[in-house]
């Protein structure tokens, strides 16, 4: 019987090196899912301002974003001349996602001269694309170094301010002016071009703000494309003006019927009357008078008004600005506050008259202030007429002197029916009865719309008045 010989059974591998391949796979998956992110492609953003093509004493911001892995290097070198100025020159340990360097090129120009430069600025992150190297911001911009400020001559200007009042000058920058006005402590009025028949003159009205210290003078600036500032203090005489100080007894009526509804936050209407006067009293009118600098600062860039402005007809001051007043509630001081307007009072609902020709940059309710209608008479000038009853124009109608715009009320902040009236200059409160004054929108606008100034007008009458008395005298008896 032939012998039937069996193999031996082979072993099946492929179940171990399935697994195997598996692992591979969710290893090499794991590896690119962890590792991709440290190849990223995406280069840091960098941007310069002001983005200027002339570099001079101003400062410059370099401000650099990063989507990635993070910044590891930022430098920055402005060469001239063979000469190189190290600007910013930055190893970050850490991954960085943004970095803001200012640089005052003021402490940074010694060695270089005037003339053609290159900024050039490298930015560099931490991914490990480009063989390792990472991803490389590299901006070179070819500027032109120019540290010599614009000129300003002073054509004609104020030799007297009221102290919370304005003064308006007449000035020429040089052709190389960026920006020009004046500035006083931390508030800024810029100067208009076009508005006298030199059209290289700027006009400009400044306020020498109630808030300011006696001692401040205002200055005339003017700024080139580089950054570089020339200024200019002006001279003039500062006329005390008597700002009133008075006590305001709140009510349980006043506190519940017009500070609690002014009050947004649910929790603070819960807190004690001092919490909610303080939110109303300070915080509140922070904003209101935030939001009224704002609409203030977008004004028209020729004058809208002529003459001098009206008062609200029939009515009298029972108010004055920059009231320094302290709000008591039973015997307690709550707060302080400066009273930034005139209280005008007449009969209930008088009809509200726009003071002087403008258009209509505000209407609707102000916090504080209530229902409000804000007028633009271009060059920075603004009236406002607050706490009405009701509102009769819309935001971009063009209005006449006396026209009606609404009706007095007691909404917001008042205690009765009454206007609020405030005049205001680049949304700085300023002295209303200046623009209510014939004589000094005569003796201190006027001239200067014809390149003269107040000091000029004035020897003027005085010679045109002793030229009178001297024919005077001359006549036969």
């Amino acid at each position: 019987m032939a012998t039937i010989e069996l193999g031996r059974r082979q072993r099946n591998f492929r179940p171990v090196l399935n697994v195997l391949y598996a692992l591979l796979a969710v290893g090499l998956i794991a590896g690119i899912f962890f590792a991709a992110p440290r190849f990223e492609w995406k280069k840091p953003l960098v941007k310069i301002t002001p983005d200027v093509d002339t570099i001079g004493l101003g400062a410059i911001d370099i401000d650099v974003t990063e989507e990635g892995t993070g910044l590891k290097t930022l430098n920055a070198t402005l060469t001239a001349g063979g000469s190189d100025v190290v600007l910013a020159n930055e190893e970050f340990s850490q991954p960085v996602m943004q970095k803001k360097i200012n640089v005052a090129l003021s402490a940074k120009m010694t060695g270089l001269k005037e003339g053609p430069a290159v900024l050039r600025i490298k930015a560099q992150d931490r991914s490990l694309w480009n063989f390792f190297r990472g991803n490389q911001t590299l901006i070179e911009k070819h500027v032109t170094i120019d540290v010599s400020p614009p000129t300003i001559e002073l054509i004609a200007d104020d030799r007297y301010v009221n102290f919370g009042g304005v003064g308006v000058i007449v000035y020429k920058p040089s052709a190389d002016t960026l920006n020009s006005g004046v500035k006083i402590g931390n508030y800024t009025f810029p100067g208009y071009k076009g508005q006298l028949k030199d059209t290289n003159q700027y006009l400009a009205f400044f306020a020498h703000p109630y808030n300011a210290s006696e001692s401040e003078r205002a200055v005339l600036y003017a700024t080139d494309k580089a950054g570089n500032t020339r200024e200019m203090k002006l001279v003039y005489n500062l006329k005390e003006v008597k700002y009133k100080t008075s006590t305001i007894k709140l009510s349980d009526g006043f506190i519940e019927n017009k500070v609690t509804p002014l009050v947004s936050d649910v929790g603070t209407r819960q807190k004690s009357i001092r919490e909610r006067f303080i939110s109303v009293n300070k915080r509140l009118r922070k904003e209101n008078e935030d939001k009224i600098e704002a609409i203030g600062k977008k004004s028209a860039d020729k004058m809208l008004w002529q003459g001098p402005f009206t008062q609200l007809s029939n009515s009298k001051v029972e108010a004055n600005f920059a009231d320094a007043r302290t709000y008591v509630y039973n015997d307690e001081t709550l707060d302080k506050a400066y009273h930034l307007g005139f209280d005008l009072s007449v009969t209930k609902q008088y009809p509200v008259e726009a003071a002087n020709s403008g258009v209509v940059s505000f209407v609707g309710d102000l916090g504080i202030y209530g229902n409000t209608v804000m007028i633009d008479h271009g060059l920075g000038l603004m009236t406002l007429y607050s706490h009405l009853s009701s509102m009769d124009v819309k935001v971009g109608d063009s209005v006449k002197q006396e026209q009606i715009i609404g009706k007095t009320g007691e909404t917001g902040f008042a205690g009765g029916d009454h206007l609020h009236f405030g005049v205001y200059l680049q949304g700085v409160a300023i002295l209303p009865k200046e623009w209510w004054d014939k004589k000094w929108i005569n003796d201190n606008v006027l001239p200067k719309l014809e390149g003269r100034s107040s000091e000029s007008v004035i020897e003027e009458a005085k010679e045109a008045r002793k030229g009178r008395r001297a024919a005077r005298a001359k006549k036969p008896a």
